[in-house]
């Protein structure tokens, strides 16, 4: 059996103006996937912030620019 949501049921959830905070930051608990389009597709990926795992990506990408920031000077 299959737990994965439908096509329709992403969409639903993309295009439902609750699911973004200030229209930018996706944050939909139901939704268990970590990057999901952007508002403005052609603008990339964004993560899911209701996903556990957000907060390490984001804590491992601040690591990443601190280093890079530090040796690259």
């Amino acid at each position: 059996m299959n737990n994965d949501p439908s096509e329709e049921q992403k969409n639903r959830w993309y295009n439902d103006p609750d699911n973004w905070a200030w229209g930018m930051f996706y944050y939909n608990r139901e939704d268990k996937r970590l990057w999901v389009p952007r508002k403005i597709k052609e603008f990339g990926w964004t993560t899911n912030f209701a996903n556990p795992n957000a907060t390490h990506v984001m804590i491992a990408l601040i690591i990443f620019m601190l280093i890079f920031t530090v040796l690259y000077r």
